[in-house]
């Protein structure tokens, strides 16, 4: 087990960026029927490049795409669990979380969540 406690550093609020997490939950409605609703949450987290902006050049045109890594207690669902993705807003870019590990032995209750955007740029 890591002897490193990187709680302090996450938990700064120099490192810290405000982000929202846009979950799908679901209901019943009226008529018997399941009826999805988005419900946008605040929350905190460290954000670092994962992949950076990779431009493809395809011979039908060219896209940007890339990723980011959320660092955060809050808990990101990742879609792998049957339930949908959450998307990730940041700096006014929203992401799809696509993968969620569990780093709380380098502090509790820490998550790394990849995340990779919503709709791809035009390069």
């Amino acid at each position: 087990m890591p002897l490193l406690d990187v709680s302090s550093v996450l938990d700064n609020p120099m490192f810290k960026d405000q982000l929202v997490c846009t979950r799908n939950t679901q209901t019943v409605g009226e008529d018997g029927r399941a009826v999805n609703k988005a419900c946008s949450t605040p929350f905190c987290g460290v954000v670092t490049s994962d992949t950076g902006d990779i431009l493809t050049r395809l011979a039908e045109g060219s896209y940007i795409k890339g990723s980011i890594v959320v660092h955060s207690r809050f808990v990101l669902i990742d879609g792998l669990s049957g339930k949908d993705a959450d998307i990730v807003t940041w700096q006014g870019r929203q992401y799809t979380v696509s993968s969620v590990n569990d780093y709380s032995t380098y502090g509790r209750g820490f998550i790394a969540a990849t995340c990779e955007p919503l709709k791809l740029s035009g390069g």
